[in-house]
């Protein structure tokens, strides 16, 4: 079955191939603004530090709390999308986000220390959110009955983000003699002119959405849901947030220091960016295959699945250096984030319900701030022992007591009408 078609069926003639269309483009221009999204910020920022820190003398606990500021910033700004979206419409966070993030990453291009380096993954990480999971998922989820397979399909493009972006940058520093700045100037433009292009596109898309709704050529997904107050009361939601978290935690951890402590230990440069982008490659394969079984295997065995392999996957990257071993850390971590973060985000929906999607949604990406920090932590630790290994070990411990939370919870039960 087509993406479109849990939106277009019943839909007579030429107004449901029109609405179809209109909706695989906004399907394809926010998978395109996740994968440049991905791409020119947490990915490129993992491969181009190395190089900063060699220029520009930096200690690694300076350059961890650069890749903390993004995080931070992009989790502790997550109730502003949502905010734009319910007072403006979905076009203003995707214009907003085009300025923010491209005016970041010019900083970033123009940084001589620590605090304009600081400045600029801040507003990087405020643009990020503004162009990222929550307009996206808040949308399509809006617009399409099968969310599964839609989810898989803009999830995948993420980390198409994360596979394509280490090649990014070392392609763009090959042609420009090495100079990591015009990767960030590079990244920008993209960033800048995507945003406002899928903006024109999902404002287009949106409102011939609705018309069809109105006349009665497209099915209403009614917004059914428990309320705010009643979902965070719940044990089951703060098990979604837990198992979030642990895949951003296992992501951003292996993003910013998995190339610099391969190339510690011995590993050639160009293969450590190969894991990094094998990684991502099969988060990419993880989160397809994860969107496809979504429609006819539980979800929540798709979480655990997606827990365990993450949990083995970082702590074997810890001590991994024969070819075996970073095979299985690469394969593993890349399946564990992407069936964590895909079936999490999906349990949300389908244990919650869609009316306050994105509020709960909203907040677990404010809570999971707390992930943002591990690049700090690391970079005190690789300065305190000489290594990353001993973080990459405390770092999969998370998802591996999520995962024992997963395997006790069940779907929680309404009481009441929570609609």
């Amino acid at each position: 079955m087509s993406a479109a078609s849990g939106l277009r069926e019943g839909a007579p003639g030429s107004s449901a191939a029109s609405l179809g269309g209109w909706a695989l483009a906004v399907l394809a221009s926010f998978s395109l603004l996740n994968f440049l999204g991905f791409a020119s910020t947490f990915s490129a920022l993992g491969v181009t530090l190395p190089y900063m820190v060699g220029e520009l003398g930096w200690s690694w606990t300076q350059a961890g709390l650069g890749f903390t500021l993004l995080g931070v910033a992009s989790a502790s700004s997550s109730f502003l999308p949502a905010l734009l979206i319910r007072r403006y419409g979905v076009r203003a966070p995707l214009v907003l986000g085009a300025f923010v993030l491209a005016s970041g990453l010019l900083l970033l291009s123009r940084a001589q220390g620590v605090l304009p380096f600081f400045l600029g993954t801040i507003t990087c990480g405020i643009g990020f959110q503004l162009i990222a999971m929550i307009p996206g998922t808040h949308v399509l989820s809006g617009m399409f009955s099968r969310r599964s397979l839609v989810f898989g399909i803009y999830m995948t493009s993420g980390s198409l983000g994360g596979v394509a972006g280490p090649w990014i940058v070392l392609s763009t520093m090959a042609g420009f003699e090495q100079d990591w700045r015009m990767v960030w100037i590079v990244l920008a433009c993209a960033i800048f002119v995507t945003s406002l292009t899928c903006a024109l596109i999902v404002g287009k898309g949106s409102d011939t959405h609705r018309r069809h709704q109105e006349s009665g050529t497209a099915p209403i997904i009614e917004e059914r849901g428990w309320a705010v107050r009643d979902a965070l009361r719940t044990p089951q939601f703060w098990m979604i947030c837990g198992a979030y978290l642990s895949q951003l935690l296992v992501l951003s951890c292996v993003s910013s220091m998995s190339v610099a402590h391969l190339t510690q230990t011995g590993v050639v440069a160009t293969v450590a960016a190969g894991m990094l982008s094998l990684e991502a490659a099969v988060q990419v394969a993880a989160r397809l295959l994860g969107g496809a079984l979504g429609e006819i295997v539980n979800r929540r065995l798709l979480l655990i699945c997606g827990l365990a392999c993450a949990t083995i996957g970082v702590w074997t990257l810890s001590g991994a250096q024969s070819t075996q071993a970073l095979l299985i850390y690469a394969l593993l971590t890349g399946i564990g984030v992407g069936l964590t973060a895909l079936s999490s985000t999906l349990l949300l929906l389908e244990w919650f319900g869609k009316k306050h999607n994105l509020e709960l949604f909203s907040i677990i990406c404010t809570l999971v701030a707390i992930s943002s920090f591990n690049s700090l932590i690391g970079g005190a630790i690789r300065d305190a022992t000489g290594s990353f290994a001993l973080a990459f070990q405390l770092f999969g411990c998370v998802p591996a007591l999520v995962l024992i939370a997963s395997l006790l919870i069940r779907r929680p039960h309404q009481h009441g009408d929570h609609a």
